[in-house]
């Protein structure tokens, strides 16, 4: 029997959680369209100073469809330095991945020497090869450019609805991504920051157009939490909305987690001026999920890392379970509480 071809659109923390949820499932063709327009933190010195593509997210996918396990690799290419000028907030999977481009003359040869390397069960494709950077236009007319402003905003930014959001310059999507989405069963967007990751590859020309074309069934996981300065007051229905209007087609599956969210991280998150978002999906005419969908505790920042990061997540278990059983396999299960 033919694998069922699977695309998640992301690459972040996120989409990490969904890959290597269903990597375990060997009838599934994976594949992970990543963005390319990461500005902030490291990111920075590796696109101004060396002139490459961002490599955080190829990381991430490439660490969360490896096939090798918890060994020493793994934790040398996720290991983050906490000090030493010029080195301090550098993974050293990043500078092994910029060694690799500088080896094989491209970032897309980098990742392939890397897959090898990690022996991933699933291809990692850039959604577009240009170097460009996102731009955001606000409810006032006020136009923010690159991705780490819009993640975190000016103080006098953080309610606003976003307007419009785009790439400067428009960005044509690299083929391989575009012929992924098309020859796709399922279609995975999200979870992660609705505009600086999931729809910061949706709004590439060639991805809408492909996901309308596609056949396959396009699922969209929303968040737990809304962010200031993209998705501020929004509830769960106008995630949906955003996608839809971005991807020019609307989700035919929505995931959504229906576990409480302890109150300590609630209480966390509130002095971040960003709260749960609040599930307004019923008597929607697209098929809502539902199910307990986080992780057991939550999460500490790595020393060194000077980027805001999400304390509560997906749990790659609860997601892959449902994904493949539910949704992909059609089958009767007992849904997580």
């Amino acid at each position: 029997m033919a694998k069922k071809k699977v695309v998640v659109i992301g690459g972040g923390t996120g989409s990490s959680a969904v890959l290597h949820g269903l990597k375990k499932y060997d009838n599934l063709d994976l594949s992970v369209i990543v963005s390319m327009t990461d500005d902030g933190g490291s990111n920075a010195v590796v696109r101004d100073e060396f002139g490459f593509l961002p490599l955080s997210d190829l990381r991430k996918s490439i660490i969360a469809l490896s096939g090798i396990g918890n060994g020493i690799l793994r934790e040398a290419f996720i290991y983050r330095f906490a000090k030493g000028e010029g080195l301090c907030g550098h993974t050293l999977g990043n500078l092994v991945m910029m060694g690799l481009a500088e080896i094989t003359g491209s970032e897309v040869g980098a990742i392939e020497a890397a897959s090898k390397l990690f022996d991933v069960k699933g291809k990692i494709i850039p959604v577009t090869l240009d170097d460009v950077r996102l731009a955001v236009e606000y409810e006032d007319g006020k136009i923010v450019e690159g991705e780490h402003q819009i993640d975190e905003p000016k103080k006098s930014n953080e309610d606003k609805r976003i307007k419009k959001f785009y790439t400067k310059p428009k960005a044509k999507a690299y083929k391989a991504a575009v012929d992924a989405i098309l020859e796709a069963d399922y279609i995975i967007a999200g979870p992660g920051d609705l505009f600086t990751s999931t729809l910061a590859n949706i709004i590439v020309d060639g991805i809408p157009q492909a996901i309308c074309k596609s056949k396959g069934q396009f699922i969209f996981i929303n968040n737990l939490m809304t962010k200031k300065g993209q998705t501020h007051g929004m509830k769960a229905t106008d995630l949906v909305t955003e996608v839809t209007r971005y991807a020019k087609r609307q989700p035919d599956i929505v995931l959504i987690n229906n576990r409480e969210l302890p109150k300590k991280i609630v209480r966390e998150y509130k002095k971040l001026n960003e709260v749960p978002i609040e599930d307004d999906t019923n008597g929607q005419d697209y098929n809502v999920v539902k199910a307990s969908l986080i992780v057991d505790e939550t999460l500490e920042k790595d020393s060194g890392d000077d980027l805001i990061r999400s304390i509560i997540r997906h749990d790659s278990v609860k997601l892959g379970k449902i994904l493949y059983h539910k949704i992909i396999k059609k089958r009767r299960i007992k849904l997580f509480r």
